[in-house]
């Protein structure tokens, strides 16, 4: 079950691993200038990376919020995206036959947080052999996502499972970090990531659109790696206000880099 075997191979790094990119793929050159932005980032400094981008957004709130550019014509960026960079890629899926369709064109399958409970979606990602990064569900602890990945492992063994937290409902409309998650979900022997956007969402506002606290973005991210996350998701855009889909909590571009050095200082002490 070794992250590093199956992704990270062009790399020679003790860093904490990267996946990073935008919320939604919103379409093939803004895709492609993040992209290029991260790899040059991750390059520099040795920093292993899995670009991120969710081909369809499937849990809006309003109904005539922003889902996609077109299934194929997102997953097309997203594999076009991982030949030309030599990247794995990582995508959302949210129904079960979503699973084998993403699958022909990204390394990475992710369960989203309130469907990691979902036991045939699990199964299904399983059974396309692709790794499978499980979100932590708002409403759970830690130690209670064993059984995620023994649900993933029970119907392929030799699954490569990883782990993300993003916070727990505090409220009606807020999420708050608790970082024993972090280390309770260590204890099952897979790469656990932390979430250093998603967990600053303040979810459920009056106006249908979801809040957030970007500003405590390098907060979230410095204490995760103290505490030993291995790997940290990060949404970026290079122009958040106007960003399709989760531009109040998304890191600008032009950050990125700065915070990643300081993220690189961090690990080289805690490791």
């Amino acid at each position: 079950m070794s992250l590093e075997n199956l992704f990270l191979k062009k790399y020679n790094s003790n860093n904490f691993f990267l996946l990073a990119g935008p919320c939604a793929i919103e379409g093939r050159d803004i895709a492609f200038r993040i992209a290029e932005r991260i790899v040059g980032i991750s390059e520099k400094l040795d920093i292993p990376l899995i670009f991120k981008g969710s081909y369809r957004k499937a849990n809006r709130t309003k109904a005539d919020s922003f889902t996609g550019i077109g299934d194929e014509k997102a997953l097309n960026i997203l594999k076009e995206i991982g030949q030309t960079f030599g990247i794995p890629t990582v995508t959302d899926i949210h129904e079960t036959h979503e699973a084998a369709l993403a699958a022909d064109y990204v390394d990475v399958l992710q369960i989203p947080a309130f469907l990691c409970r979902q036991t045939e979606l699990l199964a299904a990602a399983a059974k396309t052999g692709k790794a499978v990064n499980i979100k932590k569900g708002q409403f759970m602890s830690g130690s209670s996502m064993g059984f995620a990945v023994e649900k993933v492992l029970q119907e392929n063994s030799y699954a490569n499972v990883m782990l993300t937290e993003r916070g727990n409902s505090f409220g009606y409309s807020d999420l708050v970090v608790d970082y024993r998650n972090i280390i309770d979900m260590k204890k099952f022997e897979v790469p656990v990531i932390m979430d250093c956007t998603h967990s600053l969402q303040r979810p459920n506002q009056t106006s249908g659109v979801t809040g957030g606290n970007p500003e405590l973005i390098s907060t979230i991210a410095k204490a995760a790696i103290a505490v030993g996350a291995d790997g940290l998701f990060i949404e970026t855009h290079p122009d958040p206000s106007n960003a399709k889909s989760d531009g109040a909590n998304m890191l600008h571009l032009d950050n990125l880099e700065g915070l990643l050095e300081e993220l690189v200082r961090i690990r080289a002490v805690v490791k």
